[in-house]
């Protein structure tokens, strides 16, 4: 069967029949939420009209709502009609402002949700506005705001001030707003109401938080039109974001994502705003992604430049150098810089029954080669874009150049994180890379030229033992490690970054297709299957692959594919997917995924433009 063929046969479908905002133990599909936030925090709104995870203030902060990883009991701040109802998500054309039309015997109402911004750019608050209006008929709608009860934000309270309800969840000062018409009540720490409402009429609710000082008390008037004013800043800035290839809209829709997790107070990029959604329903892999991977912030900011998003793309990368220099080389980092924490479980259901709840990663720890090819790749696209490195930015490059010079030849976790600590091909193809491209910018005047010679020598000597080492006659692919038939779906990347054989490559990918690929997904390395979904991600480095390779046609085709398989979303992408159902598995809005997408059309782009 070819891979054409596996794609019609494993599109998911069974999904599609499925009632949208439908909940399964308290628990809706995590292909059910938007993600709406500010360039500091981002909450997740289910289909149901239930905001299911805002972390405040910050994304690595304690959540304020945590219904997504306890659904009877978990946080929530819902806006549901009390009658059966059908459901369309949206998002506002080229912003990140989400729409949910809900659609009753009795009539249609549609509620419009942003975590706003001004005019002069982020709020010192966090506000979470939320209007309702009714454009046919009228319908009723049930109110319920309750606060999280996680370990370090249990014991809200609450009192009244006039007819403001102001609440306190740890370090969290909050402020829960609501047009004059409405009443709501406090009992057992939740607010809680119902409203009417017919047609042309309009509702605006919110919520107002702080941390660690006095909290501003705005108008609901005032949130109400931050609402339109975010919108508008958000089709600003995508106005400004650089591709001319087919579908631009979904284009636009990747690199709106990525500008969620972008974290503006001090330029990071978050993997993810979530933690602990499960890699397989009731499996043990389970992980905080609210930190800055070096690879996944790498990645971004060459999405970013690919998008033409300049500023955001220096801002990350300036962030990333800053942590290398004062932390030394690691995986990942703090959003606010330094050391991530060791992992705590916590006493949560976690998502679907799936155990353990954690915040924290323990990879930082670990030694993975890939950062280098990591940061190099970034340094050299930054260049190519015209921009000039500083002396001091220069200096830390070329100490990391003559580092990976140094532990090349030792054994790493590899691109996976994984425990088994192997010679792993993509990691020697990332050392490759990265001495292969200070050569290049010590050419170009970039680096200094003390060490060129050293460095060449060693890019040199990777690439022949990764020939003689890592290709498998009997796999007929490069392999995932030396003496192993397995494969590793990351080999995709090696295309990308340049590196010699073309025809060893080409017969890699035709491997993993045949070993790792499940209709338009792909595992992300042999044996994954038994604990995972499909990795998002890696079948858009197939489509790149395929299109530096020559094949835009089969690349077209597979982006269509996936394209297809996914539309079932509301608009964001996740880490991973069951390839049988469609369910999206692993947490979400997943930066790596939408990166990942993003290269592969910009790719696909200059490649049918030649």
């Amino acid at each position: 069967m070819t891979f054409f063929e596996r794609v019609a046969t494993l599109l998911p479908g069974n999904l599609r029949d499925r009632r949208r905002g439908e909940r399964t133990d308290g628990y809706l599909a995590l292909e059910d939420y938007g993600a709406i936030g500010e360039g500091r925090s981002v909450a997740l709104s289910g289909a149901d009209g239930s905001i299911d995870w805002w972390c405040v203030p910050n994304m690595d902060s304690p959540p304020l709502f945590d219904r997504l990883l306890d659904g009877e009991n978990g946080g929530r701040f819902v806006i549901c009609p009390d009658e059966p109802f059908e459901v369309e998500q949206r998002y506002r054309e080229a912003s990140n402002v989400f729409e949910t039309v809900f659609t009753t015997a009795r009539g249609k109402a549609v509620m419009t949700e942003s975590l706003n911004s001004g005019t002069a750019g982020r709020l010192p608050w966090g506000e979470l506005a939320r209007r309702v209006e009714c454009v046919s008929g009228s319908l009723t709608f049930d109110v319920l705001m309750r606060p999280g009860r996680r370990g370090d934000t249990v014991n809200p309270y609450h009192s009244t001030i006039g007819k403001q309800t102001v609440f306190n969840v740890g370090t969290v000062l909050g402020l829960f707003l609501h047009s004059p018409e409405l009443e709501m009540d406090w009992s057992d720490e939740c607010v809680s109401g119902r409203f009417e409402m017919h047609e042309g009429e309009k509702r605006t609710l919110a919520i107002v938080v702080c941390s660690d000082g006095p909290l501003v008390v705005p108008s609901i008037e005032e949130i109400d039109e931050r609402i339109d004013i975010s919108d508008n800043e958000w089709r600003v800035w995508a106005d400004r974001v650089a591709y001319d290839g087919e579908n631009r809209h979904a284009f636009l829709r990747s690199a709106l994502a990525l500008k969620l997790l972008l974290f503006s107070p001090s330029g990071a990029i978050a993997a993810a705003p979530t933690t602990s959604l499960p890699e397989k329903i009731g499996g043990p892999k389970n992980y905080d992604y609210r930190y800055a991977w070096v690879r996944d912030a790498g990645y971004t900011i060459k999405a970013f430049l690919a998008a033409g998003a300049e500023a955001e793309a220096k801002a990350a990368f300036s962030w990333l150098l800053d942590q290398i220099e004062e932390h030394g080389t690691q995986v990942c980092y703090a959003l606010d810089g330094g050391p991530v924490s060791g992992v705590h479980e916590w006493a949560m259901p976690g998502y679907q029954g799936s155990k353990p709840v954690v915040t924290g990663n323990v990879a930082a720890k670990q030694r993975q080669h890939g950062v280098y090819g990591d940061i190099f790749e970034t340094a050299s696209r930054f260049v190519e874009r015209g921009n000039i490195l500083d002396n001091r930015s220069a200096a830390t490059l070329s100490g990391l150049a003559d580092e990976c010079a140094d532990l090349w030849r030792t054994p790493d976790s590899g691109i996976w994180e994984l425990e088994d600590i192997q010679h792993y091909t993509m990691s020697k193809i990332s050392c490759w890379q990265a001495l292969a491209r200070a050569v290049e910018l010590a050419d170009a005047g970039q680096l200094p030229t003390t060490c060129r010679e050293r460095w060449t020598r060693e890019r040199d000597r990777i690439a022949a033992w990764i020939e003689e080492h890592c290709w498998s006659e009997k796999a007929g692919a490069f392999t995932m490690y030396p003496g192993t038939t397995r494969l590793d779906a990351s080999l995709a990347l090696a295309v990308r970054f340049g590196f010699d054989g073309r025809d060893r490559l080409r017969a890699t990918l035709e491997a993993i297709d045949r070993e790792l690929g499940k209709g338009p997904f792909h595992y992300r390395y042999s044996g994954a299957e038994k604990e995972e979904g499909c990795f998002l991600a890696c079948s858009y480095w197939m489509v790149e692959a395929w299109a530096i390779l020559g094949q835009a046609g089969e690349a077209r085709q597979r982006l269509t594919g996936l394209d297809r398989a996914l539309e079932h979303g509301a608009g964001v992408l996740s880490e991973m997917i069951d390839p049988a159902t469609g369910a999206y598995l692993g947490n979400m809005p997943q930066g790596l995924s939408h990166l990942a997408h993003i290269m592969a059309m910009s790719t696909l782009c200059g490649e049918e433009a030649e």
